[in-house]
């Protein structure tokens, strides 16, 4: 069984009440690698100064743990297809709404990857790798979040390609 490790710190400043809710919300994450980041949260949760919008938030990067793992299984799928892939740029998007027991979640998250092929692919072929991808995905595999792929590819030189499918997250 793997683990995964993140140290989550925040300290209140001497000036800073608390109690009056009029606190920084700005905290650092460290991971076992070694790299920390700035986290706060979203200032569409906590309105300035008390958020820190150019620090990651845990909205942000929920978002984009389903992207990345979305996006680490397709390569790995289509690497083990004999498909070469020249880059792939993902802009997901997460929406926050009342959940089915009505309270705020990140209720769909929609992945729009931008897929360049070397070589020529059908679109049959990308869509089953994006269906193989979003099946074997850990992330998707752990959330109720609805996942939405709608996805441009292309083949160098080609012109681009628009397949469209729906996932639904936890399989």
């Amino acid at each position: 069984m793997s683990q995964y490790q993140a140290e989550i710190s925040w300290q209140r400043a001497a000036n800073e009440a608390f109690i009056d809710k009029r606190y920084s919300r700005a905290h650092q994450w460290q991971f076992d690698g070694g790299i920390t980041l700035p986290a706060s949260s979203s200032p569409h949760s906590v309105p300035l100064p008390f958020s820190k919008p150019e620090n990651l938030d845990p909205e942000e990067a929920y978002v984009a743990a389903i992207a990345s793992c979305h996006m680490l299984t397709f390569l790995w799928k289509a690497a083990n297809a004999g498909y070469v892939i020249d880059s792939y740029h993902d802009s997901a998007i997460g929406y926050m709404n009342k959940n089915s027991r009505n309270r705020l979640a990140i209720t769909n998250v929609t992945l729009r990857p931008q897929i360049a092929f070397s070589k020529a692919v059908s679109e049959q072929d990308v869509d089953r790798l994006h269906h193989e991808a979003h099946e074997e995905c850990y992330i998707a595999n752990s959330v109720e979040t609805r996942i939405d792929i709608r996805g441009t590819w292309e083949v160098r030189g080609a012109r681009s390609q628009e397949p469209e499918s729906t996932r639904t997250g936890a399989g």
